[in-house]
């Protein structure tokens, strides 16, 4: 298999660009990018094509607006799967809540996607995953959404929104509705910014007070925000993908046990 670095010189002699030339190209580039990290040396650019010497990401920047390749399509070539980068990004389970910059085209962890296009108004059986989780999401609508996670240690909206849930926000439903619903699963559930962190959960609005509520299942206090100066909302959960299995909910542990073991552990 040939190396990204041979790849890279059969297509700037396809181009009949010479090293000099690739140099000052690089050089134009890196005055109007303002850094000199643009640049490509002479013996740099033999380096990568020559020793395998594998490009910073300036200069690879580089060298694709050079030769006009797909950055993404580079990087496989030195082995980085950057078509990949959401999928293994919601393999890492991460305990707090946050959003997730998402694309859409990207296809969720497991197998390919089913032969068919769905019929989601009907019930059906999948034999595959592939893309279908995300399709759902997006099936609302064409307009873009943030995407959030609810963190593996947030239980604050449990059984609604169980740790590990991707959900799917609208930023244009950022105001707080009051009424309207006639249960729980009905009730806007919102994604909330502060300086903490961020939160998902039902929220009511007092004047400039702010009032974040957990699921009453979830024992979590509500938690109260000067708004908006504390607070912001990032938009409206409209969708959620989750998985379902047991109740894994760690125990909290109290601070009186916690002491206790520190005291023991002092005294070995």
């Amino acid at each position: 298999m040939d190396r990204a670095g041979e790849k890279l010189k059969r297509i700037r002699e396809r181009l009949k660009l010479t090293y000099r030339e690739v140099e000052r190209a690089s050089q134009e580039l890196a005055g109007r990018r303002g850094s000199t990290e643009f640049v490509v040396p002479l013996s740099r650019l033999a380096d990568i094509e020559n020793r395998g010497t594998v490009p910073s990401i300036f200069r690879l920047y580089t060298l694709c607006a050079v030769y006009r390749l797909d950055l993404n399509e580079v990087l496989r070539w030195y082995g980085v799967p950057a078509d990949q980068l959401t999928a293994e990004a919601l393999q890492i389970g991460l305990d707090e809540t946050h959003t997730v910059q998402i694309k859409t085209s990207i296809t969720a962890p497991g197998p390919a996607a089913p032969e068919q296009e769905m019929d989601w108004s009907k019930t059906a059986f999948l034999r595959q995953w592939g893309k279908a989780p995300l399709s759902f999401l997006n099936s609302a609508g064409a307009r873009p959404y943030r995407y959030g996670l609810v963190g593996l240690e947030d239980w604050s909206m449990y059984p609604i929104l169980r740790p590990g849930s991707l959900a799917l926000v609208d930023e244009s439903r950022r105001k707080i509705v009051t009424a309207g619903w006639t249960n729980e699963f009905d009730r806007p559930i919102y994604f909330f910014e502060h300086r903490g962190g961020f939160l998902c959960g039902w929220a009511t609005v007092d004047g400039d007070r702010l009032l974040v509520l957990s699921h009453p299942s979830s024992e979590r206090p509500p938690r109260l925000f000067r708004y908006p100066d504390e607070i912001d909302v990032v938009g409206q959960v409209v969708g959620v993908a989750m998985t379902l299995g047991p109740d894994k909910r760690r125990q909290p542990r109290h601070p009186a046990t916690e002491q206790v073991r520190a005291n023991a552990a002092t005294a070995r």
